[in-house]
């Protein structure tokens, strides 16, 4: 089966946050607080697909609770942190929502999330991925972590689909001017 005759039974997401979500950098404050960079076209990519009614995991073994309230804000709600085993966490996700791993596309970077990319439907991976993970994926975008590669295989997804498009992608409400 084609890469893209995959995508048409995708229903959730998968994401690692550094190195997928993040440009990998994190800067430290002198509080000891850690600041990471996300890209604004990943984030109208989630929110659109979460409108759309795709689910979405997000499994890091970080520590940071600040990516948790970006996260949210977009509508993601299955977020893990400090996870050691990423296959544990995929399988419980895909049991509360009543999924197979064929059915989602899992987006990693490092050698962490091999165990995932060998059994979930699609395994994608950003420009800067280290080897292991390119090898072993489906599909290698052409944009870097951080850099778009969220919304490059979000925006795939819901083209095949026919989802991509959306009437009102502020998703706020339409005022009618007075006559």
């Amino acid at each position: 089966m084609s890469f893209l005759s995959k995508l048409k039974d995708i229903k959730a997401f998968v994401l690692d946050i550094d190195g997928v979500l993040t440009d990998s950098t994190i800067l430290i404050t002198e509080t000891g607080e850690q600041l990471r960079r996300f890209n604004v076209k990943d984030g109208y990519a989630l929110q659109l697909a979460v409108k759309k009614g795709y689910f979405f995991c997000v499994i890091s073994g970080g520590k940071s609770h600040t990516v948790v309230s970006r996260l949210n804000g977009l509508g993601i709600t299955d977020v893990y942190l400090k996870v050691d085993k990423k296959l544990d966490v995929f399988h419980d996700f895909l049991n509360k929502h009543q999924l197979s791993a064929d059915q989602a596309v899992y987006m990693g970077d490092d050698i962490p999330d091999l165990p995932v990319m060998k059994v979930v439907g699609i395994a994608a991976c950003p420009a800067d991925a280290v080897e292991e993970v390119k090898a072993a994926s489906s599909y290698i975008s052409s944009k870097g972590g951080g850099e778009g590669c969220v919304r490059d295989v979000i925006e795939k997804v819901l083209k095949v689909q026919g989802k991509w498009y959306d009437s009102n992608p502020s998703g706020q409400e339409e005022l009618i001017p007075s006559l």
